[in-house]
Order: C-alpha cells, then structure tokens, then sequence
C-alpha cells in the first residue's frame, strides 16, 4: 500500500487525524509566526529612574538659589545689546568658516599634489597651526600691527619700492575673522583630504575612460561621494567655531556676544547671569545648526542604501508563494520588467 493511499484511510477513520508535515494543504500552509519575548532590563529601569531624579533635583534646587539671579537673567535675555552682540558672533562664524573651507580645500589639494613643495608647505602650515593653541594665535594676530606698522615691498637691505600702511590688522573684526580662519583652515584641509581619500581610485580611472575631465570626475563623481565624509565633521566644526568666537578678547575684540556680557557684568557686579544668558544664546545659535547639519546629512545620504521603513506588526509572515509566481519557486529570474535581480 502506497504512502498517500494510507494517509486517505487514516483520514476517513473517525477520530484520527493525518500527519504533520503530509499533505498538499500542509506544504502550502503559511509558516507559524515567531513570538519573539524581549529580555528585561532591570538596572536600565532602575539607571534611567535615578538620573531623572537627579535632573529633577537639580532643576528644583537652581531655580530656588537666588545666586543664579533669574530676575536678571530675564532682564538682560533680550537686552538690545545683548542681541546685537550676538549677531557679531554669529557674522563671525560664518565669515571664519567661509574662509576656513577655500583655504582648507587649497591646502588639501596642495597635499594630495604630487609637487613635494606644495606639499611640504602645506604639511608645515598644517603642524604650525594645529600644534599652537588658538588663543595665542589670536593674540599674535593681535599684535601683528605693532610688529609691522607697514608693508613694504622691494629687494632687502634697499630702498623699499613700494609702502603700505596696515590698515588691515587695526581693524580688530577684521583681525579675528583671519586669525580665526586660518586656524580653522588647519583642520578643515584634513577634513577635505579624508573626504577625497575616501573616494576609490577606480572611479576616476572609470571617469577618464569615459573621457570626463578633470572637472567633471569632480563635479559627478568624486566630490559628491566625498561630501558624504566631509559634510558631518564639517558641521562640528561650525559649531566649535561658533563657541570659538568667544576666544576673540585675546585680540582684543569685546563687541561679541562673550565680551558684551562680561562688560555688563562687570559694571552691574552679576557675573553669573550674564553668563546664562550668553549660555542661552549660544544653545540657541548652536541648535539652529545642528537641525540644518541633520538636513544636510540626509540630502547627502541618498542612494547609500540606509533606507529607513515603518515598523512592521509583530508576528507577521511573508505570504506564501505559488510556484511559477514571481518570487515562488521556480520563478524566472529578473523583475517583472526583464531585468536581472
């Protein structure tokens, strides 16, 4: 007696039913979900529970303490010299930065040249103002108009051909929009370098086979695959600038949003509000930022294959297939359209 005719006898006998696993029905019939348990977490409920407390506390105890002075943190939050100081710090940035990102490209290029001069100085420029910390910069920068009153141009030891006065160190914004970038500069050539490095040889060989020049490898192929590596520390350092500024006193230059709110207090004896409010501004300056940073990253990470879906419902199962049906067994290969997968 065959397989399948037993099975017919076992069915038709009253009482009994067919084997597991036997049968057309339960070949077709769709896999049972998985219930997935998740593990629990005590310590992470019980962690989590004493930092908030701690926040709690915390918020409760300063808002009570009347040496933070938040009467005066609300006087002098929207004080017209307040908010102008802090337009100074934020033109400040954006100024640095700007020039930061065309000297760091030039230095980057300069790096990656196969010139060992270019290379060379941009290795020294690169140690000099990584090595030294920023604030003595700025206070060389400082001084560069009492080191040289004028620039001269012409042969040494001879009559100078041509005089100019330095008119461009006495401006004290002026001086720390350059000392400020070229600090940055520093840091941003090796963010760009990274960027390009990043890239495989093999797509600029492809470019030029396809007989692209120099400028369009660049433009469509290599600099949009680099700015996926260049734009998030990029965005870091905007924000280090912004905070940065405040280093500026070193020149010195009082008009930002740091040095207004210490002349304040030092004439209204409140140092400690004066410092919130500069605090508060700063957070907000700062926030604006890394919303437009997180903006940025999204458009420049299109097509990397980290697409973000809804959550499915929990236990459930891929529909079962028909054979000969696309995606079944025994599919053709390929899409619907004739592609191959």
């Amino acid at each position: 007696m065959s397989e399948r005719e037993s099975d017919r006898m076992i069915e038709a006998e009253p009482g009994r039913t067919p084997r597991a696993g036997r049968g057309r029905d339960a070949d077709n019939a769709p896999p049972e979900a998985i219930v997935a348990i998740p593990l629990r977490h005590p310590w992470r409920i019980l962690i989590a529970v004493v930092l908030v407390l701690g926040l709690a506390v915390f918020v409760l105890d300063a808002a009570q303490r009347s040496d933070f002075g938040w009467p005066d943190v609300g006087k002098y939050i929207f004080d017209r010299r307040i908010s102008q100081a802090a337009w100074v710090t934020l033109w400040l940035t954006i100024y640095s930065m700007i020039g930061a990102i065309v000297l760091g490209l030039l230095l980057a290029i300069m790096r990656l040249s196969p010139n060992p001069v270019l290379k060379s100085i941009a290795w020294l420029y690169i140690w000099i103002f990584r090595g030294t910390p920023v604030y003595v910069q700025l206070v060389f920068w400082g001084i560069v108009s009492l080191i040289y009153p004028v620039f001269t141009l012409g042969i040494p030891f001879t009559e100078p051909w041509v005089t100019i006065p330095n008119e461009v160190f006495t401006n004290l914004f002026i001086t720390a929009v350059i000392g400020l970038s070229l600090n940055e500069a520093a840091y941003m050539s090796e963010i760009v370098r990274a960027g390009l490095l990043s890239v495989d040889e093999g797509q600029e060989e492809a470019s030029t086979a396809l007989a692209m020049s120099w400028g369009q490898t660049m433009r469509y192929v290599v600099v949009p695959q680099a700015m996926k590596i260049i734009i998030p520390p990029t965005g870091n350092e905007v924000i280090s600038m912004l905070k940065t500024t405040s280093l500026v006193a070193a020149i010195p230059l009082s008009i930002d949003l740091y040095g207004v709110s210490r002349g304040i207090s030092a004439v209204t004896f409140t140092p400690v509000p004066l410092l919130i409010v500069a605090s508060l501004w700063y957070l907000l300056f700062t926030s604006i930022l890394m919303v437009g940073q997180h903006f940025i990253e999204k458009r420049f990470s299109r097509g990397t294959g980290r697409v973000k879906t809804g959550k499915e419902p929990a236990g459930s199962a891929p529909a079962p297939t028909v054979p000969g049906e696309p995606g079944g067994p025994g599919a053709p290969l390929g899409t619907d359209f004739g592609g191959k997968g």
